[in-house]
């Protein structure tokens, strides 16, 4: 008996048809940024980089007093200055202008990386928890709220409550320890 190639490709179709439908999709989502002001651990660890950058902004704030000085002298003083000298005086004070910006893109990156390296920890036991739920509710995909990515979705299907209330247990159980 043989088959046309139509007829196999339709038995193809209609059995990979049935393994699609055999497979169901659960889908879930969560709220990262309810997650992350919601741990204590996410705010201790925002408070702390608060208290580093402190360092960072009176560094700049130096610099720019310090530049708004320079400013200041060359305005009072170039009525007196040759000309020399003030095309000197603004020079040095590009260079300087130069300088602040660069100091401050070094420290912006600084920041950024420190902000990383403090809530690291924290992200990677949330991401730890959603797996764990993930796993336990057989879900096969779970997106993120706060990450804009949802438009609009059913409330029933935000973990994010769970997330919470997983890692306060953690916490609470970690401090009893």
């Amino acid at each position: 008996m043989r088959r046309s190639p139509f007829v196999v490709a339709m038995m193809v179709l209609t059995l990979a048809n049935g393994a699609v439908q055999a497979q169901t999709v659960k889908i879930a989502y969560v709220n990262s940024q309810q997650i992350l002001a919601s741990s204590s651990e996410a705010t201790a660890a925002q408070e702390q980089f608060g208290q580093e950058m402190e360092a960072y902004q009176a560094e700049i704030q130096g610099l720019e007093e310090e530049l708004n000085g320079m400013a200041q002298r060359l305005e009072q003083q170039q009525l007196t200055l040759s000309p020399e000298a003030r095309q000197n005086r603004e020079q040095q004070l590009q260079a300087g202008i130069q300088e602040m910006q660069q100091r401050a893109a070094q420290l912006e990156q600084l920041a950024e990386q420190r902000r990383g390296e403090l809530l690291q920890p924290v992200m990677d036991k949330i991401t730890g928890v959603i797996e764990a739920l993930r796993e336990e509710g057989q879900y096969s995909l779970i997106l993120d709220l706060g990450a804009g990515a949802i438009i609009s979705a059913d409330t029933t299907l935000d973990l994010s409550q769970q997330v919470i209330d997983r890692l306060s247990q953690a916490t609470d159980t970690g401090a009893s320890r």
